[in-house]
């Protein structure tokens, strides 16, 4: 009886796992300081979104989306939204949960210290990480468009947001060249 008791808080212990880090879910989007969601980013407020499609798509996309033929994607990419042009840049980057798997390192402490060795070393901690795409749009005069104070802030946030489904959902790029341009 001792055996499965032992075998019971043994498998409890494994499922608890204690988060140290935890990657955001964002369901559509979110305005938000580029370097308040990750430090190594320069100080300006972005539109962000997961992204659960593969590496370098968004570069794809954007690409085919605005004719660039490979020249500054996403780097002051111009469009516009009532006769006035924005310009887009944009920048993928991961954010990870790690999790520590604190009966693994407890169970290895106690079997070191009784002179054994160490069984679930590779198994102390879990990482799993999430992409996600932040976009900034600025105006002719250098002032981010995605500022509070930003007067055509909604419809440019809108534009993004239909940007945004229109990545998700479309399976070919090259079919945004026969779209009708709005």
């Amino acid at each position: 009886m001792k055996k499965y008791l032992f075998l019971l808080v043994l498998l409890l212990l494994n499922s608890s796992c204690i988060p140290v880090k935890i990657a955001p879910e964002i369901e559509t989007h979110k305005i938000v300081v580029a370097k308040k969601f990750k430090r190594k980013l320069p100080k300006t407020t972005a539109f962000v979104f997961n992204d659960p499609i593969d590496a370098g798509e968004f570069y794809d996309y954007l690409n085919a989306r605005y004719n660039l033929s490979h020249l500054d994607v996403g780097a002051n990419t111009p469009f516009k939204i009532d006769n006035t042009t924005y310009y887009l840049s944009y920048s993928e980057t991961e954010r990870e949960t790690q999790t520590i798997n604190l009966p693994f390192v407890i169970i290895d402490a106690k079997r070191d210290a009784n002179g054994n060795s160490r069984l679930f070393e590779d198994n102390y901690s879990k990482r799993t990480g999430k992409w996600y795409i932040l976009l900034t749009v600025y105006n002719d005069d250098l002032k981010n468009c995605l500022k509070e104070n930003y007067p055509e802030k909604e419809k440019v946030v809108l534009y993004l947001e239909s940007l945004r489904k229109e990545y998700l959902t479309t399976q070919n790029y090259l079919e945004l060249q026969f779209k009708k341009k709005s």
